[in-house]
């Protein structure tokens, strides 16, 4: 691997995929054809670690609504859930990554400072950052933040694409604003301020533009999406405006460019044919308005659809050559590709 430009990932749904959160799921040490993600094709891919969600859903699951109209689409959400319901999966999900640790007998290692980061790098460890997409499974008080802080969680969003105590999530719709609605509640705001204390990461991906302007005003960190693109190229509501794009500069923060090829390609559609050459546009409007130092690589693997250029881990080498061939020197790839999330994460967490 030491011929590949090493990737670190600011964003994944593998959960859904692992043993024994899901009886009849997959075994991350093991290569597997399912989706997008495993230990061997990361490998295989170069990606030396990432950001892994957490994310809690209705039980028996709701099914999403999709609703096509003359120019786009809009997908209806399930409503609210219930806190019981969110604590009871998330402790399910993150008994199966702490199980995922202890069976890979060092192989895999969830980090909880930038030491733990920092020595995987050097020694080759596969590092995860465990990631709440969605505080659904902490109580408009607060007191369950800082037990899961002790249990490793150090990136939060505060809303998945659905409302709930701390906000309102940007549903999906093309073309659309990302105004879409009331931003984050007194608990919301409340919970922003204890991330900043505890150095608890704060990721703006599934916020609405009011929520976005309301944590901007009130964080003390940098601000960073874990894993969005440009709503100038693609009007998608999940996407970020060049104002706040601006927003992020200004704050030292980053953009994780989602392959999601929804919000890649100015139609919107769902088409795993979407060429690469949509990625590196991207990854160069970011640059443009964030800065060589702004922006990183946040697939959404195992959350959506991506080019099939790429397919899946394995594949990501094809990113950083057309990234090359583009006119991206080692240097930058580097940034790209894992340096800018070090940096990000070296600079907001407090351990």
């Amino acid at each position: 691997m030491s011929d590949l430009i090493p990737i670190f990932d600011g964003h994944n749904d593998v959960v859904q995929r692992l043993v024994p959160y899901q009886k009849e799921g997959d075994d991350f040490l093991q290569r597997s054809e399912k989706g997008h993600l495993d230990l061997p094709r990361a490998q295989e891919g170069g990606m030396i670690g990432g950001f892994f969600a957490l994310m809690a859903f209705h039980d028996p699951p709701l099914k999403e609504e999709i609703v096509f109209n003359a120019t786009g689409y809009e997908v209806k959400l399930p409503p609210p859930l219930d806190l019981q319901t969110a604590q009871k999966q998330t402790f399910a999900q993150l008994n199966a990554f702490y199980q995922l640790e202890r069976r890979s007998e060092g192989k895999v290692k969830i980090v909880q400072s930038f030491a733990d980061l920092q020595n995987g790098l050097e020694s080759g460890q596969f590092t995860m950052v465990l990631h709440f997409e969605g505080a659904e499974m902490i109580d408009p008080e607060l007191t369950a933040l800082e037990v899961f802080y002790r249990a490793g969680v150090r990136s939060i969003g505060p809303v998945w694409s659905r409302p709930n105590a701390f906000g309102h999530g940007v549903p999906f719709a093309h073309p659309a604003s990302p105004d879409t609605g009331e931003g984050l509640t007194d608990a919301g705001k409340e919970l922003v301020q204890a991330c900043n204390r505890l150095g608890i990461l704060l990721d703006v991906s599934h916020l609405n533009e009011k929520g976005f302007w309301d944590l901007a005003r009130i964080t003390d960190a940098p601000i960073v999406a874990t894993h969005a693109n440009a709503h100038s190229l693609c009007p998608a509501t999940r996407n970020l405006t060049d104002r706040q794009l601006a927003a992020i500069r200004e704050s030292g923060g980053l953009v994780g460019v989602n392959f999601s090829v929804s919000e890649l390609r100015p139609d919107g559609h769902l088409e795993a044919k979407t060429p690469l050459d949509e990625l590196v546009r991207q990854v160069d409007h970011l640059v443009q308005h964030l800065g060589l130092d702004g922006v990183a690589i946040g697939s959404d693997f195992d959350g959506a659809v991506v080019p099939e250029a790429i397919k899946d881990a394995s594949g990501l080498q094809h990113l950083v050559a057309s990234l090359r061939t583009h006119g991206y020197d080692d240097p930058a790839l580097h940034k790209i590709c894992h340096e800018n999330w070090f940096r990000i994460l070296e600079k907001t967490w407090k351990s």
